[in-house]
């Protein structure tokens, strides 16, 4: 088949058949079939007036100087565009590779017409994938095999395939379905099926462990932080109907300045087991964290431990080797150190809320070792949305970083602990700081009468950490 032919008419098996696209324009492409030449379509399709039967692709394997090679970075552009809910898509991406054998820089051209079309396409499929992530909420339900979970979603494109292994990694250990419009996904532990699409009617209205949730997420609602018009843009309404907690929304945007004056006026009281129950469920999801890579190598999630009425919390870099084993904070040599520092203090550890900017351990094995490697500052920020709810429960009246990776996760930039140290800084979430070195620091000074030094300096830096919280809480 030469440019210029009858037009050639490719039936794809879904809406979202990446693979069938690629072999079809890959053949289209080498034996030079013009783009205006190629009528795409989706098997099963409705409502297309014009639908022909399809066309016998060309065979261009035997020759080798058409072979189609483009970059990984158009693999990756097309892949997101096909699954993007544009008629055109199809089309645009096959013209897309067409011109890129003539012009192999095309994707640099940011004012091209056509790149700029595909980049807003896979930009659009790009957040509906995020916001299937953020927005699906399951629903218990009981069926023959027991417990089962349910969600309903609807998404904007034809995402639902492309998400799979995101869900079967993210809850592998649960039996779930994600039931939608155009497909559904279920997962019995072992395998994942799909199926037809469902109505809103078939999934659950509700179970209790949304009462829970709520209490959550009223919890760590903040009416200082308050922004509307930037809520709306990450959480559409068409997305509240689906999520337990959307139905607070209102009341809480309502008494949002009552609340600020009251927070300004008062402390909430903290003995009625709200704060206990909010706890348990962010500790219970961050134990699912998927946030960063380090969550594929590591043992388990390290949440942090203490008094939820804690007046200082402490935080530290990363679990150790043995805290990833153990799933607690500082129980490792650093911890040692860390213990008999406070001891030596004054300061009771049992009184104090201790937690870790990073909650995964990141290492380099080394043999029949895991050697400590230190986080990235994507794994920070990645992270820190867990410290964050943390400290909005815990309400420390002191947090002190331990270490250059928590100041960092604490003020949200770089932080020189030689010019930080030893006093009060202000946090962007309103509250105090203070800054002292890791443990760790300790461990690896070499010389002896220089960690007697360093200690000492350590020591005092807790002593005074510890004055100025009780200081605050008296203020």
């Amino acid at each position: 088949m030469k440019a210029g032919a009858a037009t050639a008419c490719v039936r794809l098996a879904a809406p979202d058949d990446f693979d069938g696209w690629r072999n079809a324009a890959r053949a289209l492409a080498a034996a030079g079939v013009s783009p205006d030449d190629v009528m795409w379509q989706v098997e099963g399709a409705s409502g297309d007036l014009f639908a022909q039967p399809p066309t016998p692709l060309p065979d261009a394997s035997a020759d080798t100087s058409a072979d189609i090679r483009v970059s990984r970075r158009f693999i990756d552009l097309a892949r997101s565009v096909v699954l993007h809910r544009d008629p055109e898509r199809f089309a645009l991406a096959y013209r897309a590779l067409v011109r890129l054998t003539g012009e192999p820089r095309l994707l640099d051209d940011a004012a091209d017409p056509l790149v700029r079309r595909l980049e807003i396409m896979a930009k659009e499929v790009r957040r509906d994938i995020h916001k299937m992530r953020a927005f699906v909420r399951f629903r218990e339900v009981a069926d023959d095999a027991g417990e089962r979970f349910v969600a309903w979603f609807e998404p904007e494109h034809h995402i639902v395939r492309a998400n799979a292994a995101f869900f079967v990694n993210r809850f592998a250990g649960m039996r779930w379905s994600i039931l939608t419009p155009e497909c559904s996904l279920h997962w019995d532990g072992a395998a994942l099926q799909e199926g037809p699409g469902a109505t809103r009617a078939d999934a659950p209205d509700g179970d209790p462990v949304e009462a829970v949730w709520k209490t959550y997420y009223a919890s760590i609602f903040n009416p200082a932080r308050l922004k509307t018009g930037a809520m709306l843009k990450e959480m559409p309404r068409k997305y509240w109907k689906n999520m337990p907690e959307t139905a607070l929304i209102g009341e809480l945007i309502a008494g949002a300045r009552q609340r600020e004056e009251r927070m300004i006026e008062t402390v909430v009281p903290r003995k009625d087991g709200t704060i206990e129950a909010a706890w348990t469920a962010l500790r219970d999801e961050a134990a699912h964290c998927t946030r960063c890579p380090l969550c594929q190598a590591a043992t388990q999630t390290v949440f942090g431990e203490g008094p939820l009425d804690a007046a200082m919390m402490l935080v530290g870099e990363q679990p150790g080797d043995q805290e990833d084993l153990a799933g607690r904070p500082f129980v490792g040599p650093a911890g040692q150190v860390l213990d008999d520092a406070l001891a030596q203090a004054g300061v009771d550890r049992a009184r104090l809320y201790v937690t870790n900017a990073v909650k995964h351990f990141k290492f380099t094995p080394r043999g029949k070792r895991r050697i400590h490697a230190k986080p990235d500052s994507g794994e920070i920020s990645a992270c820190r949305w867990w410290l964050e709810q943390e400290s909005r429960l815990v309400r420390p009246k002191l947090t002190v970083a331990l270490g250059a990776t928590a100041a960092r996760a604490l003020t949200g930039r770089t932080v020189t602990i030689g010019r930080e140290r030893g006093r009060p800084i202000a946090l962007p979430d309103g509250g105090e700081g203070w800054i002292t070195v890791h443990p760790s620091y300790l461990l690896r000074i070499p010389d002896a009468g220089k960690v007697a030094e360093e200690t000492a300096r350590f020591i005092e830096d807790l002593k005074a950490a510890q004055a100025h919280a009780e200081r605050l809480s008296v203020a």
